[in-house]
């Protein structure tokens, strides 16, 4: 294959002037109150990376804010240059790096769709015959003609994705600016870059989002402090980033006491909730398919027969709603609580795939019509890639597959082998 993209040994350095004077006055008023000037601070965004990216690739790289994703990108376009090392590139490139980058703000859409093409060297006839196709990607038919300072930040994105899929480059360069987007209009994107990669276009895809990352990328590069931390194919990236990420929060943080999310006469109330796994020691990060207890602690200011308490799980990122157990649907009798203590659920096997879960806690008397405690989303843990080979959803299901095979085609059902075979997870 040929290289596309090449840093070899790159390192770039920024010196971060925070509290420079810009003006005599500032300067005047610094002296005045003998407020020492703070030196630049020195900032190395890369630290001697090396990767290659092949001609069709398409790429992910991710990282937490500050690990050299960006500064990547703008080494590969040329807005930067490298304090060390060298970046080859080649192949025509279009890049959507930030919000109104390469837009004249006085220029309407189209106008500015002329002025991009331009730049990347097409004739005028070309843009003439893209530009139809790039309005209604951007679904900008109405706002074209209007100067782009008035677009807001979302026409901003449609605007610039269109252009830039649309000029025929050999190289894609996309950074996480189209989060800005609606699902309708993400979810387009999507399906354009997986068509720019089925035409063999070179991709570079900056995101927070591991799970664009792992459906897009046939391969991701992790930075970390302007290092590359790991690069290989995308799961394997995408899943080492997310349990490094996660389990930084292993930690138990005792809960915080959120008055807007709680409701209630306040006679007994959830005073904390702990999550433990198979070894019983306070985490918040788990494997689908481990066991799983929760543990709420209960502060009850009166004596209360037979209290039910609740728990309901849902999903961060969609907020749907998943389970709501309560010991009354088990059919477990708590006599009664008085002052401290605390109730435990217990699961054999946690089925959620991936992900963050929130969740909510309550208190009520048996006949589920009085409320002592609603405590909404008061905490969450999150499950890591691993524990199971499924990845969709938000449930492991783990069911079993069988097949029966025949070799007389014209039998009937009923007529077909019993024979099956179980597929070993």
């Amino acid at each position: 294959m040929t290289t596309a993209i090449q840093f070899s040994h790159v390192s770039k350095f920024f010196r971060l002037d925070r509290d420079k004077p810009r003006a005599f006055q500032e300067l005047f008023i610094s002296f005045v109150r003998r407020r020492k000037i703070k030196r630049a601070q020195e900032f190395w965004a890369l630290k001697d990376v090396s990767f290659n990216v092949e001609r069709g690739e398409t790429v992910g790289l991710i990282g937490s804010n500050g690990s050299g994703k960006s500064t990547s990108l703008k080494l590969i376009t040329r807005i930067i240059s490298p304090t060390a090392g060298t970046v080859s590139v080649n192949g025509r490139v279009t890049a959507l790096l930030e919000l109104g980058a390469g837009f004249h703000p006085e220029l309407s859409g189209r106008d500015n769709i002329f002025l991009n093409g331009t730049v990347m060297g097409l004739s005028r006839k070309e843009i003439e015959y893209k530009a139809d196709s790039i309005i209604e990607f951007a679904e900008l038919q109405d706002f074209i003609d209007v100067p782009v300072k008035n677009y807001s930040s979302g026409m901003y994105a449609r605007l610039g994705f269109s252009v830039s899929v649309h000029l025929d480059p050999d190289i894609l360069l996309v950074d996480e600016v189209l989060s800005v987007g609606d699902q309708s209009f993400q979810q387009k994107c999507n399906e354009r870059m997986l068509k720019l990669r089925r035409k063999g276009v070179t991709i570079l895809f900056v995101s927070h989002d591991l799970d664009a990352v792992w459906r897009l990328c046939s391969r991701a590069i992790w930075l970390d402090h302007g290092i590359v931390e790991m690069d290989d194919v995308a799961h394997r990236v995408t899943d080492g980033y997310y349990k490094h990420v996660l389990e930084e929060s292993t930690t138990h943080e005792r809960v915080e006491a959120w008055a807007e999310n709680r409701l209630g006469s306040g006679e007994a109330h959830i005073t904390d909730v702990e999550f433990f796994g198979e070894e019983m020691r306070p985490r918040r990060v788990f494997l689908t398919n481990e066991p799983l207890m929760v543990r709420l602690h209960y502060q009850a200011d009166q004596h209360i027969e037979t209290p039910l308490f609740g728990l309901s799980f849902s999903h961060a990122g969609s907020g749907t709603d998943l389970a709501g157990p309560n010991n009354s649907f088990a059919n477990h009798h708590i006599p009664f609580i008085e002052g401290k203590g605390y109730v435990d659920y217990h699961l054999d096997r946690l089925p959620f795939l991936p992900g963050d879960y929130l969740i909510s806690t309550a208190i009520y008397d048996w006949n589920d019509t009085h409320q002592y405690d609603y405590w909404h989303h008061c905490t969450h843990f999150t499950v890591v890639p691993g524990g199971t080979q499924e990845r969709y959803g938000l449930f492991a299901l783990e069911g079993t597959w069988g097949h029966s095979e025949s070799t007389d085609m014209t039998s009937t059902s009923s007529e077909l082998p019993q024979q099956s075979t179980r597929i070993a997870r």
